[in-house]
């Protein structure tokens, strides 16, 4: 079972190596999409090097809940619903949605994402 600082290091590289950035960038708290400049093109870039370096399958909607952010049942005028907030934490454990339970604006969550959640998500994977 791989310590959370094998597990960050190794998505490090898989992140540095699908976007091209510098390695002092990848920081725990930086945004993959927003600090990062991932775009939907690189998420299957960026999981298929994950599935490779861990040995482990991700399923688009563990990262990609847009049944969730698309749906009337847990959206309205934009933003997540209580509804839909809950389905959020169910799916997506690992995630910190603190800030956006503060404004759940739907063109807001691709933000989220950080390198720690990243993290936790392969730990919740691989153990």
């Amino acid at each position: 079972m791989p310590s959370e600082a094998e597990v960050f290091d190794k998505v490090k590289t898989c992140l540095v190596d699908a976007l091209g950035v510098d390695d002092d960038e990848v920081t725990p708290t930086a945004s993959i999409m927003g600090d990062l400049g991932a775009e939907s093109i690189d998420w299957l870039d960026i999981v298929f090097k994950l599935e490779k370096t861990f040995g482990i399958k991700i399923s688009q909607s563990e990262l990609s809940p847009e049944d969730i952010l698309t749906s009337a049942e847990y959206v309205q005028d934009g933003k997540v619903n209580a509804a839909g907030l809950d389905k959020l934490k169910q799916r997506m454990p690992f995630l910190d949605l603190a800030k956006f339970v503060a404004n759940p604006a739907v063109n807001e969550f691709s933000q989220l994402l950080t390198v720690q959640d990243m993290v936790r998500f392969v730990l919740s994977k691989v153990n």
